[in-house]
């Protein structure tokens, strides 16, 4: 993964970009980053981290990406970036992806909570 260029969209290498988050380098410094390493995760099938970055309270106990259909992820735009306040945020998305050959987009506005100098995920609102 080192020396492709990152999935999440931006033009670094995966290393220099969400890879410093996903192999536990560095803390996500805003929600945004830790959208979009999230959404880097999930091209991995990567269960670990997005776990690790799922608040508790509304965290599942395991995502079984593996039992899925096969997802071919294709591209992230972030459309916004909202801090409410220093511990809230919100990122507007959109995902594009295939699933058995059918074009599909995710587009969600997702909350994210700070605690203790960490951004997690909290849900999001579908389109």
């Amino acid at each position: 993964m080192k020396n492709i260029f990152c999935p999440c969209g931006n033009p670094k290498h995966y290393a220099a970009c969400c890879g410093l988050y996903i192999d536990g380098q560095a803390i996500a410094p805003t929600a945004e980053v830790l959208m979009r390493s999230r959404y880097t995760a999930y091209t991995l099938m990567n269960e670990v981290y997005l776990l690790s970055t799922w608040h508790r309270s509304t965290r599942p106990v395991v995502l079984n990406l593996a039992a899925e259909l096969p997802t071919k992820w294709l591209g992230l735009d972030v459309q916004t970036h909202q801090q409410q306040d220093a511990e809230h945020a919100t990122v507007a998305f959109v995902a594009r992806y295939k699933v058995q050959g059918r074009a599909q987009r995710l587009h969600e506005l997702s909350r994210f909570v700070r605690e203790d100098g960490r951004w997690f995920y909290v849900d999001g609102d579908v389109d």
